[in-house]
C-alpha cells in the first residue's frame, strides 16, 4: 500500500507543478458544460415514432384495389401526396379523397401536379382541407414539391384553406385527382 501512496503523491505533485488552479478549474468547467450538452444531442427516434410521417400512431396500410392507383394512402410517400402539407385524412377516418365523418370539405383548395408511377403520367391533384373539428394530429406530411411563394396562393400549401366552411378549424387534408396534366410545349 505504501507504493501506491508514493505513486499517488508523485502523480499529484507532478500535476501541481505543470498546471495552475485556474487551468484546472477551466478544464473542470469545460468538462461539466460538455457533459450537460449530452442530452441535447440528436437521437434516432425512428423506433418510437410513426413510420408514416411525423406524429401519430402507426396505421394499417390503406391500399386501393385499383392497380392504376398504387400505394399506401396512409404513407407520406403515396404518389398523390407530392405537394401535401397537413394531416392525412386517410389516417383520420376518411380517405385520400373523402373527409372523415363530422368534417366538411373546404371549397377552396391548392393544387399540385404529381406523377402516377402506374402509368408515368402527371395528374393535377386538388388538395382540400377538411374542417369543422379539432386537428386530427395523425400522419403529418409536409411535402413541398412544386410549392410556390405565398404570392401565388393557388399553388401554396401554407395557408389555412378552411375559409368558406362553417368552421375554420382545420382537421386533415385530402388529395383528389382532378384530371390529367397537359404536356409542356416543347
Amino acid at each position: 500500500m505504501a507504493g501506491f501512496d508514493k505513486w499517488t503523491e508523485r502523480l499529484s505533485r507532478g500535476v501541481a507543478r505543470r498546471t495552475s488552479r485556474r487551468s484546472t478549474l477551466a478544464w473542470l468547467g469545460a468538462a461539466i458544460t460538455g457533459a450537460a450538452t449530452i442530452p441535447v444531442l440528436p437521437v434516432a427516434r425512428a423506433a418510437s415514432g410513426s413510420p408514416h410521417g411525423v406524429g401519430g400512431a402507426a396505421h394499417a396500410p390503406l391500399v386501393s384495389a385499383n392497380p392504376q392507383d398504387p400505394g399506401d394512402q396512409t404513407s407520406c410517400d403515396y404518389w398523390r401526396y407530392c405537394a401535401i402539407d397537413g394531416f392525412l385524412c386517410s389516417c383520420c377516418g376518411g380517405s385520400a379523397s373523402t373527409c372523415p365523418p363530422g368534417t366538411e370539405m373546404s371549397p377552396i383548395t391548392w393544387i399540385g401536379t404529381c406523377t402516377n408511377p402506374a402509368d408515368n403520367r402527371a395528374y393535377v391533384i386538388s388538395y382540400n382541407d377538411c374542417c369543422g373539428t379539432s386537428s386530427c394530429g395523425q400522419c403529418l406530411c409536409n411535402r413541398n414539391e412544386g410549392d410556390r411563394p405565398q404570392v401565388r396562393p393557388q399553388s401554396n400549401n401554407d395557408y389555412n384553406w378552411c375559409l368558406g366552411t362553417q368552421s375554420s378549424v382545420y382537421n386533415c387534408s385530402t388529395a383528389i385527382i382532378v384530371g390529367v396534366a397537359l404536356d409542356q410545349p416543347k
